[in-house]
């Protein structure tokens, strides 16, 4: 009998009665378990294994396959379901996790970051917009994809008042050294860089004390959606769904 703690990031029904539940765990990944009788439980132990249930899992092992044994809830994350932007932008964060963290055994940072940023969505301590551009960021970091936010790849200026950042190759150039023809960078101000620099370098303590003003958000919202789509290469239906309902 294994017992682990972890938080929920699927959901499938299997039959009648049965489930599988995708759990992201700290030492050991992403991990998929098999709930027998899943619509007969109830109380405690079916709210441990529902969408973004951060739970301590019992389970055995059963023919291969990871069988669970019983749930206890730590935390739900109840809050996130008063609001559609809030739960569809928690379920795109989920859907990435699934995807990047296939192959990651040690995800402790990984999970720790989505549990801070569910517990500020949650709560609503921190706009939408940074919640999503620091967790796309600070992810790609973890999982070895961070960009290199030192200084113009040209010229070593550290401090650019404007900047081109190249989400494909994870560095930036000053305006000085960027051709005008360059049109896959984003364009950003020294206020979005040192957001980035913080974003990839802070500690977790600090990693969501930071304000920029709102027009330099929505750059940074821009280039952290770009640099996390070059990089997975692929296109999630939940980050479409949230967009639709903000108007983007």
């Amino acid at each position: 009998m294994t017992t682990l703690e972890g938080i929920v990031l699927k959901e499938r029904i299997v039959g009648e009665q049965d489930k599988f539940i995708d759990i992201l765990t700290k030492d050991s990944g992403l991990i998929e378990l098999s709930v027998k009788g899943a619509r007969k439980i109830n109380g405690r132990s079916s709210s441990s294994t529902q969408l973004f249930a951060y739970s301590r899992f019992c389970y055995d092992v059963r023919r291969d396959r990871f069988c669970l044994n019983s749930a206890e809830p730590i935390h739900i994350f109840y809050g996130l379901r008063n609001s559609l932007s809030a739960l569809s932008l928690a379920s795109y964060f989920a859907d990435v996790l699934r995807y990047s963290t296939a192959e990651l055994t040690d995800s402790g940072n990984v999970l720790r970051l989505f549990l801070n940023t569910l517990h500020f969505l949650e709560k609503g301590l921190r706009s939408e917009a940074m919640l999503k551009a620091v967790f796309e960021l600070r992810l790609m970091s973890e999982t070895g994809f961070m960009p290199d936010v030192i200084c113009c790849r040209r010229c070593g200026c550290f401090e650019p008042k404007e900047l081109y950042f190249s989400p494909k190759n994870g560095g930036f150039t000053c305006s000085e050294c960027t051709p005008d023809t360059d049109a896959e960078s984003c364009r950003l101000k020294l206020t979005e860089l040192s957001a980035v620099r913080h974003i990839v370098l802070a500690d977790f303590d600090r990693l969501f004390n930071f304000r920029i003003p709102e027009d330099s958000m929505c750059r940074l919202a821009f280039f952290s959606e770009r640099y996390i789509k070059s990089h997975l290469e692929k296109s999630f239906n939940t980050l479409e769904f949230y967009k639709s309902l903000n108007g983007k």
